[in-house]
Formats: C-alpha cells, sequence, structure tokens
C-alpha cells in the first residue's frame, strides 16, 4: 500500500521549492541576500505557514526583509499554486545549523585535545 500524506504536507512541500525559487530570482530586497528554506510547516486548515530559514550570517536584517516582503511573496505563490487561499507566511531563523558547527567545532577540539594528552607520557 503507498504512503499517504496529508494535504498541508504537500502544499508545505510546494511552497518550499516555490519560495526557494522566489528568494532566489525574484526578491530584489537587499536584506534578504542569501537565504535558504530549510523546512515549512503549513497548518491543517492552510491558513498560515512557517518558514524556516537559514542564512550565512543570521542577522535582524534578514527577519525584517523576509516580512517585508512575504506580501510580495504570497502575491507570487497564488499565481504559481492552485490554491483558494495562501497561507499567511511566518518568518522564524533556523538555528539547527548553527549549533551544528558549534558542536562540531567542540568536537573537533575535544579530540585535539585528548590527542595531545595521548602524545604526552
Amino acid at each position: 500500500m503507498a504512503k499517504e500524506f496529508a494535504r498541508s504536507d504537500r502544499v508545505a512541500e510546494q511552497i518550499q521549492r516555490e519560495l526557494a525559487d522566489l528568494l532566489q530570482f525574484e526578491v530584489k530586497d537587499p536584506r534578504v541576500g542569501r537565504v535558504t528554506v530549510t523546512e515549512v510547516e503549513v497548518t491543517g486548515d492552510l491558513a498560515h505557514a512557517k518558514i524556516y530559514y537559514s542564512a550565512k550570517v543570521g542577522s535582524p536584517e534578514i527577519q525584517q526583509g523576509l516580512e517585508k516582503s512575504a506580501g510580495f511573496l504570497r502575491s507570487q505563490l497564488s499565481k504559481r499554486m492552485l490554491l483558494r487561499t495562501v497561507p499567511q507566511l511566518h518568518f522564524v531563523y533556523d538555528a539547527s545549523i548553527d549549533r551544528g558547527i558549534k558542536i562540531s567545532q567542540l568536537i573537533d577540539e575535544a579530540l585535539a585535545s585528548d590527542q595531545s594528552t595521548e602524545q604526552k607520557p
């Protein structure tokens, strides 16, 4: 039996693809820069969508630029997707990549200090 997906999951995947394209090619706001859409969560009634994004530099300017361009992005989504109503877009910075880099650095430091103590008998 084929795995079934909720409609909100399919809509979230489509929004993620379309937003990635729009943010790369259509948004002219210099505050936005290079943003990666990591995940999209859509409510069951398709009224709201949380867009998780990451950027090389997580600054409040990027958040402000995304919120400012939310209306434009929503109107472009309405032209590209076959939905009766397009969800309200809410942008949330995804710090998981930053945490992963920090943990990786801590592991590297621990391994380096462990190797230096092994070499000093």
